[in-house]
């Protein structure tokens, strides 16, 4: 039988610029949260771009403990980032293409979680078809 597969949905809530939100109180630190949370995540896809890293911070933030399998382990991701044409934007824009193109250099190398057992039944039952055909 083949593993779980998890959907994680997350919008983290883009890069929060205190200076343009004017955020205070407990938006501030929400927003200073998130942005820590979003800098962890990025510590993360370099060092899993990287090939000389032998330490992935994946502990840093709860994001990325989260995440640890959808990023470096053994599933198949898929990162989508939201960018909008306003020009007062640009900056955000170029940050969130950056980031998105970082993490596209993510190579995970996913494979089926399957039982020892499951896996030889497998292989059995192929070669017995396969020892039919030339009996036939």
């Amino acid at each position: 039988s083949s593993g779980i597969n998890a959907e994680w949905p997350l919008r983290p809530g883009g890069s929060e610029r205190q200076s343009k939100t004017n955020a205070s109180g407990e938006r501030f630190r929400e927003a200073t949260k998130i942005n820590l949370s979003l800098s962890a995540l990025g510590n993360v896809i370099h060092a899993l771009v990287e090939d000389n890293t032998n330490h992935i911070p994946y502990r840093d933030s709860k994001l990325t403990r989260l995440l640890q399998d959808s990023l470096g382990g053994n599933s198949r991701t898929v990162m989508v980032a939201n960018i909008g044409p306003a020009d007062y934007n640009y900056d955000e824009t170029i940050t969130t293409l950056r980031y998105a193109n970082r993490a596209k250099n993510i190579k995970n190398k996913p494979k089926i979680n399957e039982d020892p057992k499951d896996a030889l039944l497998r292989q059995f039952q192929s070669e017995i078809q396969r020892l039919r055909k030339i009996l036939e």
